[in-house]
């Protein structure tokens, strides 16, 4: 934040370092455009409709001065979280961040901040995507709510439930019994604004990728259905709880999340109180949000299919 320089040489590396970047986990990576390609589907007028690593062409376009102008507008101590978690006496350890932050000048400029309401998906998105790829692979991707959303701890526990180890039901199903994927999983994508729940699957050799996509279909409908065993609830349950224990196993997680709770909650406190919120989901909250959310009209398919396809 003080002592930054910005100028032409730096810049310059720093962009093909993105570049290069861009290249080895996007461009040249099978399967490495997927993030790309959803949000863009997914977002037409949310800044979401971009992915943070940007494209080559904005990447070589952008100026000296606009780096320069950025880091002074949101480089700033106002516009930052300090998070410290250790072994420590707090007292010292203020007169500590004191000596040595308290010289940095607050930032004097307006910074943006996105207020875009993303109209409704209106109806499924489909379509095809070549890529350098041997398998085909399906990717659903639906809307949900924000960080810290009611609905978003028991979206967290509906894809223990789906995807999560070799006991889950696409696991089961799809890649066991069926064999008609090499791998299917599901994950919550929560942001600051609302996300996207995923489901990405890699077809197995000789299945083709709509196959693939009725089998996937077919366990998110099952489970809308008839809803889950005890067994399966308690065992997302457990899941919840040994991943949260684990994220906050560490000193650097401890930080991480303490700054995390702040910036999007304003409330460091919830680490205490976190866990609670995933113990109190029921079985009716996890079938409530697969019904609300994993619907057809709410989301974007998106089929992978090698270029010698094309």
């Amino acid at each position: 934040m003080l002592h930054l320089v910005i100028d032409s040489v730096g810049v310059e590396t720093q962009r093909s370092v993105v570049k290069e970047e861009r290249s080895q986990r996007y461009d040249n990576q099978p399967y490495g455009s997927i993030f790309e390609e959803i949000f863009r589907r997914a977002f037409t007028k949310h800044p979401y409709n971009w992915t943070p690593i940007g494209s080559v062409q904005y990447i070589d376009e952008a100026k000296l001065e606009e780096f320069q102008e950025f880091h002074r507008t949101y480089y700033v101590p106002n516009n930052a979280v300090l998070a410290i978690a250790g072994d420590i006496d707090i007292s010292v350890t203020k007169e500590l961040v004191e000596k040595y932050f308290s010289g940095i000048p607050a930032g004097k400029k307006s910074m943006y901040r996105p207020d875009i309401k993303e109209p409704e998906l209106g109806g499924e998105v489909r379509d095809i995507v070549h890529d350098n790829i041997q398998l085909p692979a399906v990717i659903q991707a639906y809307r949900i709510p924000q960080k810290g959303h009611p609905d978003s701890y028991a979206l967290e526990m509906l894809t223990n439930i789906l995807s999560s180890g070799q006991s889950s039901r696409m696991h089961k199903a799809i890649v066991d019994e069926q064999q008609k994927g090499l791998a299917v999983f599901s994950f919550p994508f929560p942001l600051a604004d609302p996300g996207l729940f995923i489901v990405f699957g890699i077809a197995n050799m000789g299945i083709d990728a709509n196959a693939l996509e009725a089998a996937i279909d077919e366990q998110i409908e099952l489970f809308k259905k008839e809803g889950m065993s005890e067994r399966e609830f308690q065992k997302s349950r457990n899941m919840a709880e040994t991943n949260f224990v684990t994220a906050n196993a560490r000193m650097s997680t401890i930080a991480d999340n303490l700054a995390e709770y702040h910036i999007f909650y304003d409330d460091a406190g919830l680490i205490n109180t976190e866990i609670d919120r995933y113990m109190q989901v029921s079985m009716d909250d996890i079938l409530q949000v697969a019904n609300k959310y994993l619907s057809n009209d709410n989301r974007v398919v998106l089929h992978y299919l090698p270029k010698s396809e094309q």
